[in-house]
């Protein structure tokens, strides 16, 4: 037998977050998807505690304000990138205004502290996304460029070839056979 599940990330991450918390008998509020504020200094123990029982999760504990600033400059392309609106807005604006930071600070520290740049960042990602795209629907090259606002589909091949060593039609074939083969083996 075999079943196919689908979930919510913010709200199975809500779960782990409460149920680990909740352990330590301590009074906290959750602001947002990754700020939790103590009404009390948690002990050094209970410190340690969170963290291993969250890591078990893959969830991390950050203890830096820079490291929290870049991964939410992480998860705001992330977010940009998978909605249609918001695609249409350079990246350097859509992060100062999403972040409330000016898009120079945003840029120096996310290439002090990731050692590449937010353009590269923007760019593995948006192949990750085509790869998601060829892979999950069945939209056209087209659709897919013109849905992550490339300028061409020559131009979303050339990224995507440079960055996986394939074009996107050689990985539709792939995904295809893959999927003819699961099915020939169900």
């Amino acid at each position: 037998m075999k079943i196919y599940v689908t979930f919510n990330l913010d709200i199975t991450c809500n779960a782990i977050l409460k149920e680990q918390l909740n352990k330590l008998d301590v009074q906290y509020t959750i602001n947002g998807a990754r700020e939790i504020v103590f009404t009390k200094e948690l002990t050094e123990q209970q410190q340690l505690g969170l963290t291993t029982s969250l890591k078990k999760y893959g969830v991390e504990v950050i203890d830096n304000q820079k490291t929290e600033l870049i991964q939410r400059i992480k998860d705001t392309i992330n977010e940009m990138l998978k909605d249609d609106e918001a695609n249409l807005y350079k990246v350097s604006s859509y992060l100062s205004d999403k972040l409330d930071y000016s898009y120079t600070y945003l840029s120096n520290l996310f290439s002090e502290g990731t050692y590449t740049s937010i353009e590269n960042f923007v760019i593995l990602k948006k192949v990750d996304y085509v790869k998601e795209l060829i892979a999950t629907t069945d939209l056209s090259l087209t659709e897919i460029a013109f849905r992550l606002n490339y300028s061409s589909v020559a131009h979303l091949s050339g990224q995507f070839k440079k960055i996986t060593g394939l074009t996107p039609t050689v990985f539709q074939k792939i995904i295809e056979k893959r999927k003819v083969f699961k099915s020939n083996k169900a």
